[in-house]
C-alpha cells in the first residue's frame, strides 16, 4: 500500500500545475500586469491563501517553471566525467542543449515558448525576478567549482559570474530572436556558432586557472 506522504506529495504537485496552468493561460491572454492574483486563484478554484502557500510572489507563477534550471550548471560540473574540465563540460551540455532545442538556451520556437518568452520580457518584475535566477545560478555554480575544480573561492565567484553571463546572453539572443518570427532551425547554426564563440572567449580566460583546457 502506498503511503500516504506519496499520496499528499501528488496532490500537492496536481494543485501546484493547475494553479500554474491557470495563471499561464491568463497571462498570455491578458498579460501579466492585467491579471490579478485573485483571478488566478479563481481560475484554478482555489482560495488566494493556498496559492500563495505554493507560490509566494506572482513572478513565482512564472518563474518556478524554470526552477530546475537554477542549479543546471552546478549539477554538470558536479557530474562531469573525470577527464573533463568543467568549462568543457559546461559547452558540451549548452550544445546538446541547442541540439534538443531545449528552452533553457533560448532556441524553441513552440508558439507557447515564444509567447512566454515575449511575456517575460515586456514585464519588468518577471525580468527583476530573472535576474535573482542568475544570481542563483552563479552561486550554486561557484561552490562546485570550489567543491569539485580545486578553485579558490575568489577564483571560483568570478568564474562562475563569466560562465553564467555568457550562458545567459546566448540564450537571450536566440530567444528575443525566436520571439519575434526567426524559426529556431533556421537560427540553429548561428545558435551553435555564436556558443563556440562564446565558450572559446571563456576558455582563453579561464584556462589559467585550471577550470578550462588550454587554448591551442
Amino acid at each position: 500500500m502506498e503511503s500516504k506522504p506519496g499520496l499528499r506529495e501528488r496532490k500537492k504537485e496536481r494543485t501546484r500545475a493547475a494553479i500554474s496552468n491557470a495563471a499561464i493561460t491568463l497571462f498570455l491572454e491578458r498579460g501579466f500586469t492585467q491579471v490579478s492574483v485573485a483571478e488566478v486563484a479563481e481560475a484554478a478554484e482555489v482560495s488566494k491563501r493556498t496559492l500563495f502557500a505554493y507560490f509566494p510572489a506572482k513572478e513565482d507563477l512564472v518563474v518556478h517553471r524554470l526552477a530546475d534550471h537554477e542549479t543546471e550548471s552546478a549539477r554538470v560540473v558536479r557530474a562531469r566525467p573525470a577527464p573533463d574540465t568543467p568549462l568543457a563540460a559546461l559547452r558540451e551540455h549548452f550544445l546538446a542543449g541547442l541540439r534538443a532545442r531545449d528552452p533553457i538556451t533560448g532556441l524553441n520556437d513552440r508558439p507557447e515558448i515564444r509567447s512566454l518568452t515575449r511575456m517575460i520580457y515586456e514585464a519588468p518584475s518577471l525580468v527583476a525576478r530573472m535576474t535573482q535566477f542568475k544570481t542563483g545560478a552563479e552561486l550554486t555554480l561557484a561552490q562546485a567549482l570550489h567543491e569539485t575544480a580545486d578553485a579558490t573561492e575568489v577564483t571560483a565567484r568570478l568564474a562562475a559570474a563569466q560562465i553564467v553571463a555568457t550562458q545567459w546572453a546566448l540564450a537571450q539572443d536566440n530567444a528575443e530572436r525566436l520571439a519575434y518570427g526567426e524559426p529556431a532551425d533556421a537560427r540553429y547554426r548561428g545558435a551553435v556558432r555564436d556558443a563556440e564563440h562564446g565558450f572559446a572567449l571563456l576558455r582563453s580566460g579561464l584556462a589559467g586557472c585550471g577550470l578550462a583546457e588550454s587554448t591551442p
